[in-house]
């Protein structure tokens, strides 16, 4: 895992502070790079060059990760929690954002997380995710 370590970040120290526990959550998973990306003031989480997740903010400021989610689940996700919205500028078919100072309790989203993760994988070759399952010692 490559970590990008940077002053910059999208939130003020203290926040970034309650949030430490997504960073990990989403840094222990296998294959994930971590870039800052400036334009965006925010974190992207790539596996494979392709990103997956984003922790950043609204326009008005609100913390918030987005992922990249099979349709269908999103749908349910965003039915069950009126702090998971469609995708903030993302595709909002693709994509749904969780507000993190809503009522989303931490279990769901590091769910979220994983299943967005795995996602991803599955649309590796699967060379590419035997490699990277080899690499982590890690169970398909």
């Amino acid at each position: 895992m490559e970590i990008i370590a940077t002053t910059a970040t999208p939130w003020p120290e203290d926040i970034m502070e309650q949030y430490q526990w997504l960073d990990e959550c989403l840094l222990k998973l296998p294959g994930t790079d971590k870039e800052f990306q400036p334009a965006w003031q925010a974190y992207k989480y790539l596996l494979c060059g392709k990103m997956y997740a984003y922790i950043g903010n609204d326009k008005n400021g609100r913390p918030l990760i987005t992922l990249k989610l099979e349709p269908a689940y999103s749908d349910v996700l965003r039915q069950s929690y009126a702090d998971i919205v469609a995708g903030y500028y993302m595709n909002k078919v693709h994509w749904s954002s969780i507000y993190l100072d809503g009522v989303v309790p931490r279990e769901v989203i590091s769910d979220v997380v994983s299943v967005s993760h795995g996602w991803i994988l599955a649309t590796l070759s699967k060379k590419m995710r035997q490699e990277i399952l080899d690499k982590y010692k890690c169970k398909e």
